[in-house]
């Protein structure tokens, strides 16, 4: 059976991109360069959701640099229902059905592990339907306050989790990993908090 891993890269205060914000939030360093480039090049299909797609492939799609010509290589999913195929991205396959479904039957395959980077929405709608096996956090010290955009948890369900990791790269950016709790009859499943 195949694990759902949601890696979301956020600022402190929750937002996942800000007003005029460089990548990484301006951040970038050598751990976090060796971080991104171990978690590629292990086995996975990446899951995304449109707005993902589109920012992501607009760039990597013809990029030289090891990072997208990896990228380029890995199976890749997209949930969408506006977009048209064939998609420019290779190794791109198109998904129009509901997300949440579609994960819930990978994930009863056997086959390389699933990720998604990013795709807020796609996140949270995996995590209403209690298919995320792994939430991974990147967390990058700056606070965004009204500069923010794309506020990572508003219409989340709530759900205990249990830490599973914790690593600091480049001295400032901190790593947590989390599992959902188990419920009481110990299964996997996330437990939302009443």
């Amino acid at each position: 059976m195949r694990e759902l891993t949601a890696d979301l890269f956020i600022s402190l205060d929750g937002f996942a991109s800000g007003v005029d914000q460089p990548p990484y939030f301006g951040y970038f360093g050598p751990d976090l360069g060796k971080w991104v480039r171990e978690h590629l090049d292990q086995p996975q299909i990446i899951v995304m959701g449109r707005a993902t797609y589109q920012a992501l492939a607009q760039f990597s799609a013809a990029a030289t640099d090891e990072v997208s010509a990896r990228m380029r290589e890995l199976p890749k999913l997209v949930f969408s229902s506006t977009l048209q195929g064939p998609l420019i991205w290779k190794n791109t396959h198109l998904n129009n059905g509901i997300a949440a479904h579609e994960i819930a039957a990978l994930k009863q395959q056997d086959g390389d592990p699933l990720r998604s980077i990013g795709s807020i929405s796609l996140v949270r709608s995996m995590f209403k339907a209690g298919v995320v096996d792994r939430l991974r956090l990147m967390v990058f010290p700056v606070i965004l306050g009204a500069s923010g955009r794309e506020p990572i948890y508003p219409d989340f369900p709530q759900t205990r989790l249990e830490l599973t990791q914790t690593r600091v790269l480049d001295s400032a950016v901190i790593l947590l990993e989390y599992r959902p709790a188990l419920n009481r009859s110990g299964s996997g499943v996330s437990l939302p908090l009443k």
